[in-house]
């Protein structure tokens, strides 16, 4: 399943902080296209059907079904660039150890 790291948390629990969402909010993770699935992110209200949810640190992520067994390895960490913008990146998860 799906892990988040220590800044990957924090991020997505200052995203779904803002006033406009709901307390059950999270980050959506879609797959796209077929084969090698390209990954959309979404701030979402709540879990979809059939979504997987992800919860650590308070931070809540929802797993598109499509996109579950892409993910099921991975970690997602995010991290603020020279430039100030937050950029989400995956990691293999023997590979973070």
């Amino acid at each position: 399943m799906l892990t988040l790291s220590d800044g990957a948390v924090s991020a997505i629990r200052a995203l779904t902080a803002q006033p406009d969402l709901p307390g059950e909010a999270g980050l959506r993770i879609m797959a796209q296209g077929e084969g090698e699935p390209m990954l959309q992110l979404a701030l979402a209200d709540g879990p979809m059907a059939g979504d997987h949810v992800v919860e650590e640190g308070g931070a809540r992520v929802f797993v598109e079904a499509a996109a579950a067994d892409v993910l099921a390895d991975k970690e997602l960490d995010a991290q603020v660039t020279e430039q100030g913008d937050l950029a989400f990146r995956l990691f293999d998860q023997a590979g973070r150890a």
